[in-house]
């Protein structure tokens, strides 16, 4: 599929008069999409029921004309404050207790089936008028599911919804209404016999907040699951009314790092995956890398984060089809720090994410607004119209794009499984501070990155690894039977852990104690979280950081403390367990030693590999000129090859 360009507009935050020129402008530049519509709602529907179409069919009009393609997103992030008056409770409460207002975007709770029906109501009559228009050729489901921690709501509507979704979990064997649910399976599930705390009813069931101290973690990590589901619904309602009236291909842009709910399952019932990609703001609060990387990468980015969302949504979108639905062009608004890419980087970013299969960048946004919460955030313009710095990166990747080869995806040598009930679970109980499911798997990712490896990354119910030649699950705490058995017959190698099998599909530890690997006798005899200033220095390099396990039997050691503890060894033919958290030099010498047969080649700081099905990239994301192979990659620079 041909690589394209888009950006980002919103006519109705610009006088009418200056619509044609922009479009001809976004033509003139190359652009294909443009993105509209999803923050329109009031003026959509100023009033309940009365619709105002006009100024939306001359946009699409304006932007059809000129040969642009729209893709149409649906405003249900942001109702407007009469549908807030109409339904007063369905705004969503903060873990506080506190309800979250009306005055921003995203104020609503997923529970809440009147704000539901309102958003079928809008979404309907959106599709209907829409969803034939020849100018018309995508639409995007809502805007960010999850930004701004809007997953988890513990409103009255949240209770009840999260009651209901308990009986349907624990569903009674006789019943006379037929969900009245099994109160004591959920009971002796959860262990509720510790403290005291059975119940007798779901009705007495609350939300796993305000608590003395910490709650049950099995009702944590439920409500969680729960929350999950929420959202997936949420997103299924507007798709099938959406597929009633086209046949265009259905998005939905999720963000770095939000992990409150399964980007899979959401995913089943879309067309595409497309995330929003800030390299400079999400450095700071998302990446988790220390001060010094932060202050090495300020203007370029982490070398890795953008990658592992890039390949994890290709694993989420339909048959591998993803976008980048929103780029950043220049400084946002929004991070603790905003500084500006160095010259060079938004061509690299757009590259990066063309390397890794993307259909579509679109660039956020067209004009930087002189008004309101993003003023401060770049566009592709300046307020005045003049062209900022992006938008010439923009017309170069596009002059390159002219005699690039269509995108052709290959599988990688390496698979990493993504779980996001795991990362649920790790959220639920860290066991130490500041560690996390995504990070331990961000660091394997990194790890293979450093090796010039490209990744696929799987989601967990893959079972099928014919082609790999190594297959990482790191940190996946309920791991099902039928998992094991694949993973223990896949002709790759597969490392494992830690808290690999860690508890069972309720939160409990099971016994045979982890792993509980298929004809293994590895056992998981202890836990422990480490301070930051207590790593195990491991013998041959590297160290075991955050967390660590003690182990015993087992087949051959592969690693070892200085002290002589075994950090991994050999499970089966082909299996290792890795049973602590490493750092990179740690994970980079695993590998190696593992999987002896991959092409590892160790890259110079801030260069990384990408290999498509064609061609092979090279991408410096650090401030210096790199020299490798005999060809000199400049900083903030992108090689092409043909392979």
């Amino acid at each position: 599929m041909k690589r394209t360009l888009g950006v980002c507009y919103y006519p109705e935050q610009w006088s009418e008069d200056m619509w044609a020129s922009d479009a001809a402008r976004m033509a003139d530049l190359g652009l294909t999409w443009v993105r509209i519509g999803e923050f329109a709602w009031k003026r959509m529907e100023p009033v309940e029921g009365q619709y105002d179409w006009a100024w939306l069919d001359r946009a699409i009009d304006v932007l059809g004309q000129a040969g642009l393609k729209v893709v149409l997103g649906t405003p249900t992030a942001t109702p407007p404050a009469w549908v807030v008056a109409k339904h007063p409770d369905m705004l969503a409460v903060d873990a506080q207790g506190n309800t979250r207002g009306y005055g921003s975007r995203r104020h609503y709770c997923f529970s809440h089936r009147g704000y539901l029906e309102e958003c079928r109501r809008i979404v309907r009559a959106m599709a209907k008028r829409y969803g034939r228009n020849p100018h018309v050729a995508a639409w995007q489901t809502d805007n960010e599911y999850g930004c701004h921690d809007t997953v988890l709501s513990y409103s009255d509507a949240a209770r009840s919804g999260f009651q209901d979704w308990l009986r349907r979990q624990f569903p009674a064997a006789q019943s006379a209404c037929g969900n009245d649910g099994d109160i004591d399976a959920l009971n002796a599930a959860w262990g509720n016999v510790f403290w005291s705390m059975d119940y007798d009813s779901f009705e007495q069931i609350g939300l796993p907040n305000l608590t003395v101290t910490e709650c049950n973690p099995a009702h944590v990590h439920a409500f969680r699951r729960f929350s999950s589901d929420q959202v997936v619904a949420f997103n299924a309602a507007q798709v099938e009314i959406l597929r009633a009236h086209t046949d265009a291909p259905i998005a939905h842009n999720y963000m770095g790092r939000v992990t409150e709910f399964d980007h899979f399952k959401v995913g089943a019932d879309l067309d595409i995956a497309s995330w929003d990609s800030y390299p400079l703001g999400f450095l700071e609060d998302r990446v988790g890398a220390p001060a010094a990387s932060q202050a090495a990468y300020a203007r370029q980015g982490d070398p890795d984060f953008q990658a592992f969302h890039h390949d994890l949504y290709r694993a989420v979108g339909k048959d591998g089809r993803w976008w980048i639905m929103e780029q950043q062009p220049g400084p946002v608004n929004w991070a603790p720090y905003n500084p500006s890419p160095l010259p060079g980087m938004v061509r690299l970013w757009t590259w990066e994410a063309f390397a890794h299969g993307a259909e579509a960048v679109c660039y956020f946004r067209w004009r930087q607004a002189p008004f309101a919460q993003e003023q401060m955030h770049a566009g592709l313009l300046r307020p005045d119209s003049v062209e900022a710095e992006a938008f010439g990166e923009a017309g170069e990747v596009m002059a390159e794009l002219a005699d690039a080869a269509e995108v052709s995806h290959v599988q990688a040598p390496v698979a990493l499984m993504f779980d996001y009930d795991a990362d649920w679970a790790w959220a639920v109980q860290p066991h130490g501070a500041g560690l996390s499911y995504f990070g331990l798997v961000f660091d394997w990712y990194r790890a293979c990155r450093k090796l010039g490896l490209s990744v696929d990354i799987l989601p967990p119910t893959a079972r099928d690894f014919a082609g790999y030649a190594l297959v990482l699950v790191p940190g996946m705490m309920h791991m099902p039977d039928d998992l094991k058995h694949a993973l223990n017959n896949a002709e790759a190698e597969v490392i494992l852990g830690p808290r690999s099998g860690a508890r069972d599909a309720d939160f409990n530890i099971p016994v045979p104690l982890p792993p509980a690997w298929p004809g293994s006798d590895v056992t998981v005899s202890r836990v422990q979280s480490l301070r930051p200033d207590t790593p195990i220095a491991l013998d041959g390099g590297g160290a075991v950081t955050g967390y660590v396990e003690q182990i015993e039997g087992g087949g051959d050691v592969i690693l070892r403390s200085v002290d002589g503890a075994p950090i991994a060894v050999r499970c089966g033919a082909r299996v290792s367990y890795m049973a602590g958290w490493g750092d990179d030099t740690a994970h980079v010498h695993l590998i190696e030693t593992v999987a002896a047969d991959l092409p590892c080649q160790r890259m110079p700081e801030g260069l990384r590999r990408r290999d498509t099905g064609c061609e092979e990239f090279w991408f410096n994301y650090s401030s210096q000129d790199i020299e490798f192979e005999g060809e000199t990659i400049p900083s903030a620079g992108v090689v092409r090859r043909a392979r």
